[in-house]
């Protein structure tokens, strides 16, 4: 790719990587940075570039990249965040298993492969389906399939020793909600 093409590109689809990113992220200041490292990288993998599918792959750059920096960070652990059990105040055991339990989770996410992480979380957090991450990603929905497949059974292993925390969360919200009705 020449200086020219890139100049081209950079005019051409800058804005729209911008916006996409900010659909996304819902922030102008994290969008435009994502937008200006988009480029940045696709400048430095010039001579692997194909123009005819540079749009595609400028978008997956941008949401690997936006993902990598802030959507891991920001929305993996939200249900960790927003969790209240509902319907009864927790006891200082719930509160024990639950702190356990985030902990893990979050240490088993770090330690998933990246390629397999990015598709749990687009899945699980972003709530996209299989078709639309396969899009996004330039993969086929197989592949997709398959990585997420593999990001459940290495959350299933990390989290094995967990099981009894999980199972009590669970039983004890069910509990104190049936008490309420």
């Amino acid at each position: 790719m020449t200086r020219e093409d890139f100049n081209f590109l950079f005019h051409t689809y800058f804005e729209e990587v911008r916006r996409y990113v900010f659909y996304r992220s819902g922030n102008e200041e994290v969008a435009t940075d994502i937008a200006q490292d988009t480029f940045l990288r696709l400048w430095e993998k010039r001579e692997e570039i194909r123009l005819e599918t540079v749009k595609g792959l400028l978008l997956k750059i941008a949401s690997d990249r936006y993902i990598t920096k802030y959507h891991k960070e920001k929305l993996a652990f939200n249900f960790f965040n927003t969790f209240v059990p509902r319907e009864h105040a927790p006891t200082p055991e719930d509160q024990l298993n639950y702190e356990e339990l985030k902990k893990a989770y979050e240490e088993a996410l770090k330690s998933m492969p990246e390629k397999q992480r990015v598709v749990f979380l687009m899945n699980r957090v972003d709530e996209l389906k299989y078709r639309e991450i396969a899009e996004q990603l330039g993969l086929s929905v197989k592949a997709i399939e398959k990585r997420m497949s593999q990001a459940l059974e290495h959350l299933k292993q990390q989290l094995k020793d967990q099981l009894t925390n999980i199972v009590l969360l669970i039983l004890n919200s069910c509990f104190f909600r049936r008490l309420k009705h």
